[in-house]
């Protein structure tokens, strides 16, 4: 008998969730639950150091990096469109299942932007903002170890033909722009710091990567040390843009509201200045251009 009234209760219990789902995204404090790369997670709580986003107006520092004033912006242009909620942050590795939450609807929005190619390849379940990063603007070093000579002698885009790259086809412009260079051999590697791991071992030559804001430009993480190759750069062809999730309760309001804050942001010059002080935003006129 005790098993049986066993059964009906979970029975009923299945019965329950099926009708009334658990809210997707949220913490028991009504807390928006974002999904967060775990090294991007610790550069962003070193730099933001428990300060009101809002008030964060200096992007220079050694924590500083694009992913990170992308988080800062994107938060600051929802609340200056009216959408004022927390945040509860949970690190990672999430690179491409952030997507599929998206999608699903268990994650309101990736604070890291995506190319517009990558968005618009799921157009029906994801808003796509504004962009962030216009066209044009995003200019990324070749980075390498800072023993490969090889790499860093490099003056040419004929240069290329003897090295050898790592990226992702997930990453649609980044695949696309160097499927374009006369490399030798370009590598697939679907995790990020896979990538980086594997260039500064040497097993592949180069990676393109946003500048940082270091004064050498050079990125660290864990064992990994990679070095750009100084004033040289590959422009990469697309727009960036904050995608909200359609299936979310809340993405209706959240894509008015980050478009609202972004022309703000855009019209005071406030973005140019983030990613400029940042070091991703690079001068011109002090970098040469292989793939113009």
């Amino acid at each position: 008998m005790h098993l049986i009234r066993s059964y009906f209760q979970l029975l009923l219990l299945i019965c329950l969730y099926a009708v009334f789902p658990v809210r997707p995204a949220l913490a028991d404090n009504n807390e928006i639950i974002i999904y967060i790369r775990d090294d991007v997670y610790h550069d962003y709580i070193e730099f933001v150091a428990d300060r009101d986003i809002l008030t964060i107006n200096d992007f220079s520092g050694k924590h500083i990096r694009r992913d990170v004033v992308d988080m800062i912006i994107a938060q600051k242009a929802l609340v200056l469109g009216g959408f004022k909620h927390k945040y509860k942050y949970v690190p990672g590795k999430v690179n491409f299942r952030n997507t599929k939450m998206l999608q699903t609807g268990k994650l309101l929005i990736s604070f890291d932007s995506y190319w517009l190619a990558d968005a618009q390849k799921s157009a029906e379940n994801f808003y796509i903002s504004d962009a962030v990063v216009r066209n044009g603007e995003y200019i990324a070093g070749i980075y390498t170890c800072p023993q490969n000579t090889k790499v860093l002698n490099i003056k040419t885009l004929d240069d290329l033909s003897e090295l050898t790259a790592v990226s992702t086809p997930k990453w649609h412009t980044d695949w696309q722009t160097l499927e374009q260079l006369p490399l030798k051999k370009l590598f697939r590697e679907d995790e990020w710091l896979s990538m980086a791991r594997m260039v500064n071992m040497q097993w592949v030559d180069f990676l393109l990567m946003p500048f940082h804001s270091s004064e050498d430009k050079s990125f660290s993480m864990e064992k990994v040390h990679l070095v750009p190759v100084e004033n040289i750069g590959i422009i990469l062809k697309d727009s960036r843009h904050f995608v909200i999730s359609k299936k979310h309760p809340m993405g209706s309001k959240a894509i008015v509201a980050i478009n609202k804050g972004l022309q703000q942001l855009r019209a005071n010059k406030a973005i140019e200045k983030a990613y400029t002080e940042a070091g991703f935003f690079i001068d011109r006129n002090k970098i040469t251009v292989l793939n113009k």
